[in-house]
C-alpha cells in the first residue's frame, strides 16, 4: 500500500461497532423464518423465472444453536461504481469468517462480475486486510460493470466458482447487482449446484431502498461529501455576493442525494426529479421555475445563489424521458447503421430523421451539445448515461435567455453571472463516515452468518438505523422479494424495484414546507467535513432523511 496520511492511519485503527446481537459472538446465533415472500409486483412471472429461489421467507437472527462451524472457502466480488463502505463489508465478512473458523477462506473476484467469468482471483489473508480497514474505495480487489447475463458467463461463473471449491459467493452492488445475484442463485441451484449466492446493499445515489432496507452503504458518506463542498459554495456566494453557482449532483435515477443535500445546506433552488414527473413539468416550466426565484431574489438585490440540480433530472422531464427511452431502443435497434455514421454530425442528422412530431422536434431544438449527449455510448443496461449530460448547463443557459426576455419588458433589472460545478467522482472513494464504516463492517458480518447458514439468493440487511448502532437488527431478505419486470435493452426483465424520493414521505414534505423561505433567503448551513473523531453525537448520525422518514422531525 503506497504511503498513507496521519487521518488514514487513525482510521486504520477505528473498529467498528456491531450490534449487540452479533458483537456477544456469532457461533450462538440463530435465526427465525417469516413468512412466504411474495414480490413488488409481477409475482407470477417471477415466480416462472425464480422457480428455486422464489418465495423464501425473511430471516431474523436471534440467539440460539449456531451454524455449521467446518471450514469453508467463500467469494466476493464488488460490483458497479465504488462506494465509501464497499472494504469494511469485505471486512466484516472476513472477520465473521475467521470467527466462525479461523481455517475458513475468502477469496476476491478482480475488478467486478468479470473477474468470476475470468476466475481472476486474489486470496483476502490478515496482511491484506490491514491496510483496508474503513478507507474507502474499492482497491482491495477493484471493481467492474461486467453483466452476466449471456449462458456462456452463467456457465463460466459456474464452473470456476465450482473449481474454487466455493460454498458460498458475496455480491456487493446495487439494484443492478444484485438482480444478478438473485440470477446467479437460481441458475446454480437449477444445475444441482449447492453453491449459495448472497448479496449486500450497496449504492451512492440511495435508490436500493425499501421496507428491508433502510439505506445502502454509501450514501451516508457521499451526501456529507457533497453537502461540504456545496456548503463551502453557499459561504462563497455570500462572500462574493455576485455569481449564481449551478451545482449537478450524482444521482442517476433517483434524488435522494439532491434532497439530503438541500436539506443539509438550506440552497436556493433544489429541483427534484420525482416532482417534476409527478407534475408532468415541461423543460421550459422548470426554468420559468428557476427564472422567478432568481427574479425574486434580484428584487432584493441578492443577485446570487446557489441550485442543486439531481444528475438524473433529465429523464424525469416527461417530454425529454419519452425522448430518452424511445432513443434506448431506436440506437440498440439501429446500432449498426448508427455506427457507420461518419462523424457526430452524420449522427444527429441520422438520429433526427429516426424521430417524428413532438420528439423531432424536442431533439432538433437542443443543442447539438446535449443533442451529441443523448445519443452517447449507452451504459451496459442499455440506458443513456445521464452524468455526461451537461444539465446544469443546459438549464443555466435557458434561465438566462428567459431573464433576457423579461428584461426586455422590463420584468428584470438583476444581474446572471453563472459558474457550474458537477460533483459526483469527488464522493464515491471518501473515506466513509462513521455510520458508514459500522453499518458495511455489519453487513458483511451477518453475510458471513447467511453463508454459514446456508442461504442462498438473500441480501444482508440492518434494521432501525436510526437508533444507536448497538440497537441495530440483523436479517437476511430474499432478493426476489423486491423485485419486478421492467423494460430494459427492449424487453421485459426481472430486476429490483428502484426506490425514487416519496412525494408523500417526511424528507420531501419537510422540503416543501422549508422551501419557498430558502428560496429567498441567505438560510445556508455549512456542514463542514465529515466528522470521524469526537462525541458520539457528532459523529455518528446518519443523514437527516432517514431521521425523518423514522422520526418525522430532523
Amino acid at each position: 500500500m503506497s504511503t498513507i496520511s496521519p487521518l488514514q492511519e487513525e482510521r486504520l485503527k477505528y473498529q467498528a461497532k456491531l450490534p449487540d446481537l452479533l458483537s456477544s459472538g456469532l457461533k450462538d446465533i440463530a435465526f427465525e423464518e417469516g413468512g412466504p415472500s411474495s414480490a413488488v409486483s409481477d409475482e407470477g412471472v417471477l415466480r416462472d423465472i425464480f422457480e428455486n429461489t422464489f418465495g423464501q421467507p425473511a430471516l431474523s437472527f436471534i440467539k440460539g444453536k449456531g451454524p455449521s462451524q467446518e471450514a469453508i472457502k467463500v467469494g466476493v466480488v464488488l460490483s458497479g461504481g465504488p462506494a465509501p463502505g464497499g472494504h469494511n463489508v469485505i471486512l466484516g465478512l472476513y472477520d465473521g469468517l475467521k470467527q466462525l473458523n479461523p481455517k475458513n477462506v475468502l477469496i476476491g473476484f478482480k475488478k467486478g462480475p468479470g473477474g468470476i467469468v475470468d476466475n481472476d482471483i486474489l486470496e483476502i489473508n490478515d496482511d491484506l486486510a490491514k491496510d483496508f480497514r474503513n478507507t474507502g474505495g474499492f482497491d482491495i480487489i477493484m471493481s467492474g460493470r461486467t453483466k452476466i447475463e449471456t449462458p456462456e458467463q452463467f456457465a463460466a461463473c459456474l464452473e470456476n466458482c465450482t473449481n474454487q471449491g466455493l460454498k458460498a459467493l458475496l455480491v456487493i452492488g446495487g439494484d443492478d447487482s444484485n438482480t444478478n445475484a438473485a440470477l446467479l442463485a437460481e441458475y446454480f441451484k437449477a444445475q444441482g449446484s449447492l453453491i449459495q449466492v448472497v448479496g449486500a446493499p450497496k449504492t451512492i445515489d440511495g435508490d436500493l431502498k425499501n421496507e428491508s432496507i433502510e439505506a445502502s452503504f454509501g450514501f451516508d458518506t457521499a451526501c456529507k461529501t457533497f453537502a461540504e463542498l456545496v456548503g463551502n459554495i453557499c459561504r462563497d456566494a455570500i462572500s462574493s455576493v455576485k455569481y449564481w453557482h449551478f451545482i449537478k449532483l450524482m444521482g442517476r435515477s433517483a434524488s435522494h442525494i439532491s434532497l439530503e443535500v438541500g436539506l443539509q445546506t438550506q440552497v436556493n433552488v433544489n429541483l427534484v426529479g420525482e416532482e417534476v414527473e409527478e407534475n408532468q413539468q415541461t423543460l421550459s416550466s422548470i426554468v420559468s421555475q428557476v427564472a422567478d426565484v432568481v427574479a425574486k431574489r434580484a428584487e432584493s438585490g441578492l443577485n446570487y445563489g446557489v441550485a442543486i440540480i439531481p444528475e438524473g433530472i433529465i429523464e424525469f422531464i416527461p417530454e425529454v424521458g419519452a425522448l430518452i427511452s424511445h432513443l434506448n431502443e431506436l440506437l440498440t435497434d439501429k446500432a449498426d447503421e448508427f455506427n457507420g455514421m461518419a462523424g457526430p454530425k452524420e449522427q444527429i442528422d441520422y438520429v433526427s430523421g429516426l424521430l417524428s412530431g413532438e420528439e423531432k422536434a424536442l431533439f432538433d431544438s437542443l443543442p447539438e451539445s446535449i443533442q451529441l449527449q443523448l445519443i452517447a455510448e449507452r451504459d451496459p443496461h442499455g440506458n443513456v448515461q445521464v452524468s455526461l449530460i451537461e444539465t446544469e448547463k443546459l438549464i443555466s443557459a435557458m434561465v438566462k435567455e428567459e431573464l433576457s426576455k423579461r428584461a426586455s419588458v422590463g420584468q428584470y433589472e438583476g444581474k446572471f453571472s453563472v459558474h457550474h460545478h458537477f460533483f459526483g467522482y469527488e464522493g464515491r472513494c471518501a473515506s466513509p463516515s462513521n455510520f458508514d464504516a459500522d453499518y458495511a463492517y455489519g453487513l458483511g458480518t451477518v453475510a458471513s452468518l447467511l453463508v454459514a447458514h446456508g442461504k442462498t439468493g438473500y441480501i444482508s440487511c440492518l434494521k432501525d438505523l436510526n437508533l444507536p448502532v448497538e440497537e441495530w437488527k440483523p436479517m437476511g431478505v430474499p432478493l426476489t422479494s423486491m423485485m419486478n419486470m421492467e423494460r430494459r435493452h427492449g424487453q421485459d426483465k426481472p430486476v429490483i424495484k428502484k426506490a425514487l424520493v416519496e412525494l408523500d414521505g417526511a424528507p420531501f414534505k419537510y422540503f416543501c414546507e422549508k422551501r419557498e423561505a430558502w428560496s429567498l433567503e441567505d438560510s445556508y448551513v455549512f456542514p463542514g467535513p465529515i466528522q470521524y473523531f469526537g462525541p458520539r453525537s457528532v459523529c455518528d448520525p446518519t443523514t437527516l432523511s432517514l431521521k425523518l422518514e423514522k422520526t418525522g422531525k430532523v
